[in-house]
């Protein structure tokens, strides 16, 4: 398998897709593959993770730091950098392996050929440092510049969010210091290493500082420098100047090749236990692990308590925010890979449990009702007004907010994900089961009953499909809310013989004994849909009857292609097409109460009738392919899975609304259906369970697993398989 992608020529109009491709990151940060030279303009952005700002009305969203990558060479006064002067070759490569980037570009000039090349990667060793290699060289003598420094200027989309930018600099390297409207900081260091002798000189203009590096240019000579780029934020213990300088200090005197000797190291670490072999097919292998790579740049790693956004570190768009994506479409991977980053990825959601009480309150409902879109503290910061009407301009009312309730339902049962899969009751001790015992009371709030009716009902709601909203008893809303009941009565009893004196603790708070019969009644009481005479369970009420149009029957009903299918007016929204899986990621994760036949005359149901706007679809029709046994019908929704960030053409567009950016949810999506689908991967009291379903063309399957403190290696073919355990 070639763990390189390739560019071989330059094309303005894959800038943005490239940017999101080529990505480099550590899980502090996320730099996107955009070319050294870039700006705002072309989307080159440093995103870091977990803090935000808000300017003015404008939607909150993370900040970009100042671009220390910022560097272009000119030859007599002309300027050569793309976009804007044609090179005369170009080609961009990631080594996903190690999370390297590089890139060659030549230009003919007036007196000859130019050539500038860059290597970088965002140090897996040292998450607050951008390590960078920077090669000039000509087949002509002449005066060159180098042009290298940090640009403020950054790219912003609710901007911009430096309020005050200060810059500064000595003999071996430029800061820049920028300030938000809400008092949070961001430092950048660029220290610098040359190996060729040159007139040097700085200068600042508006937001940015650069180094200008004067060499009279002999034929066939290479001029390298080293940079190294340190970044701290106030939210970072001490003063984040003077941490950034001192990074970028010893940064420069351990020297490059040692810092990415370090870096590599830790790659490799990182993919000993993660990398998945595919005998039979090297594109599925290659696009697996290239999404695997993409979870291992945003794995928070440097954090004792940070999630991961729904677009990862690849730019502010759905406002750097939490959704329901990590705990159901992520969290898998890292459960059975690195724990550690599964339960920082779980301590956000309890520290963020006051935010939760907070929003539950401000709606008239008990317990815990997650944010949406989860920001610092729990703070939700989805709109009221999340898309704009692509023909008057208008925001248009959602109501994703208030009633997307299954994102309670999510944090439970990540956290009661990890306790069985880790087998480690710690989370529960530290909060995790008070955390789904305030969701279970959330919903226990939202219960209602008809007149002279028999079963409790959860309305006026948005399921996984977003294109039907207010709508009553969506069938996996109502699953979820049962799920959370139960396992709230489960994790207490957990927490009972796990650690006495927390029980009693919540005991004393909550009067657990009257709340678990409450619990229990409800769980029992709760209108769960049951399939219909036809086998099909009724995504919500009166589901059935809406008009039944095909997916391609509504997009020639468009009038235009940006158009917003769902809301009130939405073309899908009186007719059974929906966005994502629904009824189909129920029956997933609920599997073992249904028949084949059931299973399998849902999805036939279901599958024609799904627009498949989401990302987070395919992989619930591919995992549930697999489990009735058509691996082949899977196998298409793998790749659309497995290819999200490598295939251009996705949906980037709700409305006027940019959403583009890579997709994490997709790349954990692949990892699930390629182990717990196509491998059938489970436990069952406590121990692993294979159950295989390997497309045809497949001849073997090997991957590497940590369950309850142990690693196993699996190796599955078509007519056997091997469990082999590790140890630790």
């Amino acid at each position: 398998m070639d763990w390189r992608l390739m560019e071989d020529s330059f094309d303005a109009a894959r800038i943005t897709h490239l940017g999101n491709t080529f990505l480099t990151g550590n899980g502090y940060m996320g730099v996107r593959g955009a070319l050294e030279e870039y700006g705002k303009e072309q989307l080159a952005a440093v995103n870091l993770s977990g803090i935000y700002d808000r300017v003015g009305a404008g939607w909150r969203e993370p900040l970009n730091a100042p671009n220390g990558l910022i560097t272009y060479v000119s030859v007599n006064d002309k300027e050569y950098r793309l976009p804007g002067t044609e090179p005369l070759s170009h080609t961009q490569e990631l080594d996903f392996r190690h999370g390297i980037h590089t890139r060659r570009t030549s230009w003919r000039t007036e007196w000859g050929r130019l050539t500038a090349t860059c290597q970088r990667f965002a140090s897996m060793d040292e998450p607050h440092l951008i390590c960078m290699r920077y090669r000039v060289e000509t087949d002509f003598a002449g005066d060159i510049a180098i042009h290298t420094g940090i640009d403020g200027d950054v790219w912003d989309i609710h901007g911009p969010h430096y309020t005050d930018i200060i810059l500064d600099s000595d003999d071996d390297r430029l800061t820049a210091l920028a300030s938000t409207g809400e008092g949070k900081q961001v430092a950048v260091c660029a220290g610098f290493a040359m190996a060729f002798e040159s007139e040097s000189h700085t200068s600042t203009s508006g937001k940015s500082i650069m180094r200008q590096e004067h060499i009279h240019a002999r034929p066939g000579d290479i001029y390298t420098f080293h940079k190294y780029i340190a970044v701290y934020t106030s939210q970072d213990e001490g003063d984040p100047l003077e941490n950034a300088a001192a990074c970028a200090r010893d940064a420069a005197f351990a020297g490059y090749a040692g810092a990415k000797a370090a870096h590599c190291v830790r790659w490799e670490g990182l993919w000993d236990l993660s990398e998945i072999d595919i005998e039979g097919d090297d594109e599925a292998m290659g696009a697996l692990n290239y999404s695997l790579y993409h979870l291992h740049c945003i794995a928070p790693r440097p954090f004792d308590s940070r999630s991961i956004a729904a677009r990862g570190l690849s730019g502010q768009t759905y406002k750097g925010a939490v959704f329901w994506d990590t705990e159901m479409f992520m969290l898998d991977f890292f459960l059975h890979t690195e724990p550690g980053v599964a339960r920082t990825i779980l301590q956000y959601r309890i520290g963020t449990l006051p935010g939760a009480r907070d929003k539950a309150k401000e709606y008239g409902y008990e317990g815990a009702f997650y944010a949406w879109e989860s920001q610092e503290g729990g703070y939700d910061a989805c709109s009221e007004y999340n898309i704009t009407d692509v023909f008057t301009g208008r925001p248009m009312r959602t109501y994703f907010k208030e009633k997307q309730v299954h994102i309670s339902a999510a944090v439970s049962y990540g956290l009661m994900r990890y306790a069985d899969i880790t087998g480690d009751l710690s989370l529960l001790v530290e909060g995790g089961a008070e955390v789904i015992w305030e969701c279970a009371r959330f919903y226990l709030s939202l219960l209602l009953k008809r007149f002279n009716g028999q079963s409790w009902e959860i309305r006026d709601v948005i399921g996984p499909d977003e294109y039907h909203e207010g709508v009553d008893n969506n069938a996996y809303t109502n699953r979820m809310a049962k799920y959370t009941l139960d396992a709230a009565i489960q994790a207490i009893a957990l927490l009972k013989d796990t650690d006495a004196q927390t029980y009693e603790a919540l005991d004393r708070k909550y009067g657990l004994y009257d709340s678990v019969r409450s619990f229990q009644e409800a769980s029992e009481s709760l209108y769960i849909p049951v399939p219909g005479v036809n086998g099909v369970i009724e995504q919500f009420d009166g589901y059935l009857s809406l008009e039944d149009a095909s997916v391609e029957d509504l997009r020639a009903r468009l009038l235009d292609p940006r158009e917003y299918w769902g809301g009130a007016y939405g073309v899908a929204s009186q007719t059974q097409v929906i966005k994502q899986a629904d009824v189909v990621s129920l029956l997933w994760l609920f599997r073992d109460e249904y028949t084949r036949e059931i299973l399998k005359r849902n999805w036939e149901y279901y599958e024609p009738r799904t627009e498949h706007g989401s990302s987070l679809s395919a992989c619930m029709y591919a995992l549930l392919a697999c489990h009735i046994g058509e691996p082949e019908r899977a196998y298409p929704f793998f790749m659309r899975t497995a290819t999200a960030d490598l295939v251009e053409g996705g949906k980037e567009w709700a409305g006027l609304v940019y959403i583009g950016g890579t997709h994490p949810a997709a790349a954990g999506g692949a990892w699930m259906t390629a182990i717990e689908g196509f491998a059938g991967l489970s436990a069952e009291d406590g121990q692993i369970k294979i159950n295989p379903h390997l497309p045809e063309h497949w001849d073997r399957l090997s991957f590497k697993i940590r369950f309850r403190g142990d690693i196993y290696m699996i190796d599955v073919s078509k007519d056997e398989y091997r469990i082999d355990k590790m140890g630790e």
